[in-house]
């Protein structure tokens, strides 16, 4: 008996053998990415590299697994690694205190993964991880757009090219459309974007982003964010494990 030994009834030992051998970069573990490394350290994954530069703040709260109290001020990958290591003390953590640009590829060897999440909401960043992980020959899993949304059963697994609504995966069709990447597994949601109620207390509504990139933050909630973190962590496990669940069912 171990704390994996309900998932091994699931996949069997060769596939838990698998997750513990497996590397898995996850780049953002903020509200998708939290529950992304959360979902993959109790699925026995055994080494998890943790990209983020944030701090957990206040407002992470309402969504955000790494989020509480008592981590308010600590950095997110910091945070993280000590929830790994209370659920798996075995699984190796990587934490890199930064921020994944074009500028910061050249930090990492993708060709030790075996496995990379995109979880991190810029353009360039996105693109970025894809075109690294796509030269590595590394499956890759990328989040397009959950903020201002409620339903995360308007969640979905796709092709970037079979995307809509969602006007993240919109931009990003067209890069990777110009960059010549023909494909690339994403999670999206077919829901329409909620208008914020920005302002509605009389101050200024908290911003993202630097210099021309600064926006208002969108709106969030506890479901949509954690759904589609969920959903990318089953991914990767699947995909790792080569798990096909129809020569299991009753």
């Amino acid at each position: 008996m171990n704390q994996f030994s309900r998932t091994q009834l699931i996949f069997g030992s060769e596939a838990m053998q698998k997750l513990s051998a497996a590397r898995v970069a996850v780049f953002g573990v903020g509200g998708v990415g939290g529950y992304v490394v959360e979902a993959l350290a109790r699925s026995g994954i055994g080494a998890l590299d943790l990209i983020d530069s944030d701090r957990v703040s206040l407002t992470n709260l309402n969504r955000q697994i790494l989020a509480t109290m008592d981590t308010i001020g600590r950095y997110k990958v910091d945070a993280a690694e000590e929830r790994i290591h209370s659920i798996n003390p075995d699984c190796q953590v990587r934490k890199y205190r930064m921020f994944y640009l074009p500028e910061t590829k050249d930090q990492f060897d993708f060709h030790v993964y075996d496995y990379v999440v995109d979880a991190i909401d810029t353009v360039a960043g996105k693109l970025a991880i894809i075109e690294q992980a796509r030269e590595a020959g590394v499956p890759v899993i990328s989040s397009m757009g959950a903020g201002n949304k409620v339903d995360p059963t308007q969640l979905h697994v796709d092709d970037i090219y079979n995307t809509t609504v969602c006007p993240l995966a919109r931009v990003m069709r067209h890069e990777c459309r110009k960059r010549g990447i023909r494909s690339l597994k994403v999670v999206y949601s077919t829901e329409k974007s909620i208008q914020p109620y920005y302002n509605e207390d009389g101050n200024e509504p908290e911003m993202k982003g630097s210099g021309a990139a600064r926006r208002p933050a969108p709106g969030s909630d506890a479901f949509v964010p954690s759904a589609a973190g969920l959903i990318i962590a089953s991914e990767v496990v699947r995909d790792l494990t080569d798990f096909d669940p129809t020569g299991r069912t009753k």
